[in-house]
Parts: C-alpha cells; sequence; structure tokens
C-alpha cells in the first residue's frame, strides 16, 4: 500500500491501535493522528459536538486540511501515510476531496456497538462527552456513505484487522 490511507470510525473503535500496527506493517510508513491538530489549539478551541456553532465547525475543517495536507506531505516524501481521525457523515466526502495524493484509501472500523462500548470502559482515556456512543453509532452506519473498505471487527484482532485491510486495498481504494 502505498499513497495515503484513512482509517476512520468511531470513537472506540481501535482507529489509533489499528493505525499504528497498519504503519508499522508498511515497509516506509507515517501515522497521522487527525486529533493532534486539535489538540494544537491552545486557547479558543470549540471542540466539535452535536448542534455545533460556526467556530467549531470552522476548527474542525481547519484540522481536516492540515491532517491532510500533512499525509499528502508524508506521501510526496516517499511514506505511506496512514492518517486516522473520527471522520462521519457527510464530512467523509468532503475529507477525501481535500487529499491530493494518489492512490488513496478509505478504511471505515465499523465493529458493533456493544464490542465499542466494552472497548471504551475498558480504557484510561474517554472519548464519549458530548457525543454518545448510539449518536455517533448512529451517524456512521446511517449518514456515512458507503465508500471504501468498511470492516465489522468486532471478532477481529489488531493483527487480523490490518490483515483484512492489506488483502482488502483495491475494495478500499477510492482514488
Amino acid at each position: 500500500m502505498r499513497g495515503v490511507v484513512v482509517v476512520t470510525g468511531v470513537m472506540a473503535s481501535g482507529k489509533s491501535t489499528v493505525s499504528q500496527a497498519l504503519a508499522e506493517r508498511l515497509p516506509r510508513a507515517a501515522h497521522v493522528r487527525g486529533d493532534a491538530f486539535r489538540r494544537m489549539i491552545v486557547s479558543g478551541r470549540e471542540d466539535y459536538a452535536p448542534d455545533a456553532g460556526a467556530e467549531a465547525e470552522s476548527q474542525l475543517r481547519l484540522r481536516h486540511r492540515l491532517s491532510a495536507r500533512t499525509a499528502d506531505a508524508y506521501a510526496e516524501a516517499g511514506f505511506t501515510a496512514v492518517v486516522q481521525d473520527v471522520v462521519l457523515g457527510e464530512q467523509l466526502t468532503a475529507y477525501v476531496d481535500l487529499f491530493r495524493t494518489r492512490p488513496l484509501y478509505v478504511v471505515v472500523l465499523a465493529p458493533s456497538p456493544e464490542a465499542v462500548a466494552a472497548r471504551e470502559a475498558g480504557r484510561a482515556k474517554t472519548g464519549y462527552g458530548a457525543w454518545t456512543l448510539a449518536e455517533l453509532d448512529g451517524v456512521l452506519r446511517g449518514a456515512t456513505p458507503r465508500i471504501g473498505l468498511w470492516l465489522d471487527t468486532t471478532g477481529l484482532s489488531v493483527g487480523e484487522t490490518v490483515e483484512a485491510i492489506l488483502s482488502g486495498r483495491e475494495r478500499a481504494r477510492v482514488r
């Protein structure tokens, strides 16, 4: 896999772990964490939440532009950029349009809500605050365009998920 690989899904779906493991399997790769761009805003940050205002939406679009440009820069330098973030609903199409690099792959991790709840309960950080799991899962399954490779990772290990991505890369390719 060369180019850019976008890995998305709801919080606690395994994006960070799977993206890191995928990058480690590739001969020359970088792991671009979209949330890092959100955390770079030291003051005046408005996190994206249900019924977000214009400023929160503007900051989300900035975060997406920065992560896409960073991934493109890594790809231009000869790295496969594995970029992960929560990008759901109509935002996924807009996000995909930001990347210049070809090939471009999209992988959507879609474990069951029960599996996500168990993962969330077992980790130190908490992803769900303003959002509920039911809300995000509803956006994932009901409003996210069916582009790229969708994986139900409920019963898959990290290694099995990486294997499914590598073997399904042609289905993951969107450009």
